[in-house]
């Protein structure tokens, strides 16, 4: 079709009244967002020339997204978490807070409710007879480079088939096999004790990759650990490392790498002696360096939908 009729009364009165913006009740906020993607929408369908088939194709596929329970998935894949972060980037900078362990997406598979330990957890519930030992330690430190005591520090990751526990569809996992919470002490270190992880896929036959197909792009990530950290004087950090040597580092599909985000992966032995499967281990040393309150607020907690189990 040629025609354009994104500008007229009868398609701008229609937004006004779908989004319902003459009435006094309801949240104006919402109205003001709906309207807005909306519109947004409708001059898509119109710029774009969009066919109703092309139109409930997509309406299909929002469905299908649902029914696989994708959404945060996807919100990955697209880059809409990573922009989020774009723009927190940019509003540390406006505020002139600088320094601190880089941020980078939380990712859709954190489950609350992990057993927290003092200094030391080890986090390999299940055997997994593909994964080496791996411990991941370090120091949480303030903005002004002192050890921050009482500090929470959460991880989390996959096992050797790129499966998360409470989500592993096999389900051969316990709900907190790999993730693990360590309180740090006056010196400010953690320890994790764990397997290593190797990245994982999207779901081959679910809405995320179909999507991605389709734009001839693959759904992998490169191997990676995932932490929260916060404390009672500082922001909330979410970020997460890649391993080191991962061909994936570079072609994340969720956009996660930052170049201070790839630590270096060190041969040891004396495995045996801190109750690992083998002598021989693997190590990274990941210190973390935390951000002041903003006007004696945390600006980083992210309210969202969260698995959680309680033991």
């Amino acid at each position: 079709m040629s025609v354009k009729v994104f500008e007229s009364s009868e398609v701008q009165d229609l937004l006004t009244a779908a989004a319902n913006l003459g009435s006094g009740e309801g949240n104006d906020r919402v109205k003001q967002i709906t309207h807005r993607l909306l519109s947004d929408l409708f001059r898509a369908i119109d710029e774009l020339d969009m066919t109703p088939d092309e139109v409930w194709a997509g309406v299909s596929y929002f469905n299908k997204l649902g029914q696989d329970g994708e959404a945060a998935l996807l919100a990955a894949g697209l880059g809409l978490e990573k922009y989020l972060d774009i723009r927190m980037d940019a509003a540390d900078r406006e505020a002139d807070i600088h320094g601190g362990t880089p941020r980078t997406i939380e990712g859709p598979l954190y489950v609350a409710g992990a057993p927290v330990r003092n200094g030391v957890a080890k986090i390999d519930l299940n055997p997994d007879e593909n994964a080496g030992p791996l411990v991941i330690r370090g120091t949480v430190t303030d903005p002004n480079g002192k050890p921050v005591s009482d500090a929470l520090v959460e991880c989390w990751h996959a096992n050797s088939k790129g499966f998360y526990s409470h989500f592993d569809p096999t389900g051969a996992q316990d709900d907190f096999n790999l993730r693990g919470a360590v309180k740090t002490g006056a010196d400010g270190k953690y320890e994790f004790r764990t397997l290593m992880p190797v990245g994982y896929g999207c779901p081959p036959q679910g809405a995320t990759q179909q999507l991605l197909n389709a734009l001839a792009r693959h759904g992998n990530r490169p191997a990676h650990v995932h932490f929260f950290v916060t404390s009672e004087k500082t922001r909330k950090l979410t970020t997460q490392i890649n391993i080191e040597g991962d061909p994936l580092i570079w072609d994340d599909f969720a956009y996660a790498t930052r170049e201070e985000l790839v630590p270096r992966v060190v041969e040891k032995t004396g495995g045996t002696a801190l109750g690992l499967k083998t002598d021989a281990y693997k190590e990274i040393e990941f210190d973390i360096a935390l951000t002041p309150l903003v006007q004696g607020k945390d600006n980083q907690v992210v309210n969202r939908p969260r698995a959680s189990v309680t033991l």
